[in-house]
């Protein structure tokens, strides 16, 4: 364990001094650095009605946040413009599309974190804020606070100017029947039906810009039927979400509850100066986090040096990502998925 230990650390360490070293080139006015940015819209047992919308505004999205990388701007604003995007599409689970508690409410969730500072902020249970990405990201820069939750986030957001978005608004027809649905069962029920057949809603992004420098953000509406004051993994950070300009950046999505146990964004982070490739770091992530908890989600990460990954162990997770290279305003690489790229959970 100390010799594992040891080398994390130095590995960490070199990977820290690389991305100083990228930041300071790119400073500099490297004509050729690389953007990157990649979506997710949710990992489940998507329908396939939903195909074409989901997968539309995720690459609405991803181009969204890949338009602000080109012109100058930060991975933060990146990462912020394509959540919002998505919390203004009731097709996924957030903003607009958000699902309501056992009391016929909306509580939503979301995080931002800045992987050059390590500065990250959140809100948790918070009601009638159609952005609460951006409240986020008000939380990190305009306050001495990582985390609020409920009303007194909801006081935060009043300070910053949000408007009370009320509930109608903020679920779709779809929403409410799911809610009659529900509220004849157990809360373990949606769950089972959502996740663990399985999977969920939530939205996210990750980031790196002309600096090298990384960033997340995640956003969702929660699971239909959810005790009042349930938090998943979406604001909490390290699981909902990280970023270090060190290793990368990363968002989760999927059974918060599992994705929190596990620490998920941060274990799968830490496996890349290891394994060298972000796809397979997640891919290792997921299948210890179904083995060691019984849990499903979806995760999706960039790279300082632009490389993209992602995965998932439900049935389908939709996602889309943009890389290109600063000075270029159309990106020379656009992605997206829908269905799993490989069979099944490999066993380790």
């Amino acid at each position: 364990h100390r010799v594992r230990g040891c080398y994390l650390t130095c590995t960490l360490i070199v990977g820290s001094c690389s991305a100083h070293k990228r930041a300071m080139d790119r400073e500099a006015g490297s004509g050729d650095a690389a953007l990157a940015i990649i979506v997710h819209g949710g990992a489940w047992e998507m329908p396939d009605h939903l195909e074409t919308s989901v997968r539309e505004g995720c690459r609405t999205a991803a181009r969204a946040g890949y338009e602000v990388l080109a012109s100058g701007g930060t991975a933060v604003e990146a990462v912020e413009a394509a959540v919002r995007v998505m919390e203004e599409n009731p097709v996924y689970d957030c903003g607009r599309g958000s699902v309501l508690n056992a009391a016929g409410e909306v509580e939503m969730d979301a995080m931002v974190m800045d992987g050059s500072t390590l500065d990250a902020g959140a809100v948790a249970a918070v009601p009638g804020v159609l952005h609460p990405v951006t409240l986020a990201r008000q939380v990190m820069r305009q306050s001495d606070h990582v985390l609020l939750v409920g009303d007194g986030a909801r006081a935060f957001a009043n300070e910053m100017g949000h408007p009370v978005t009320p509930t109608s608004e903020l679920v779709t027809a779809a929403a409410r029947a799911e809610f009659e649905e529900y509220s004849r069962k157990s809360y373990d029920k949606p769950v089972a039906d959502l996740f663990n057949k399985p999977g969920h809603d939530t939205v996210g992004a990750a980031a790196v810009d002309r600096f090298g420098v990384v960033a997340c953000a995640t956003s969702t509406g929660g699971i239909t039927m959810k005790r009042p004051g349930r938090v998943g993994d979406s604001p909490l950070i390290g699981s909902g979400g990280y970023a270090d300009n060190a290793i990368g950046a990363c968002s989760a999505t999927g059974h918060g509850e599992s994705l929190a146990k596990y620490n998920a964004s941060y274990r799968a982070l830490s496996l890349v100066p290891a394994v060298n490739d972000p796809t397979e770091a997640i891919n290792i992530t997921l299948d210890g986090m179904l083995r060691r908890v019984g849990g499903r989600g979806g995760l999706i990460m960039v790279t300082p040096d632009g490389r993209v990954g992602h995965g998932t162990s439900t049935t389908r997770m939709v996602w889309a990502s943009c890389r290109g290279a600063f000075g270029k305003d159309q990106p020379s690489d656009t992605r997206d998925g829908f269905h799993r790229d490989r069979p099944s959970p490999a066993k380790l």
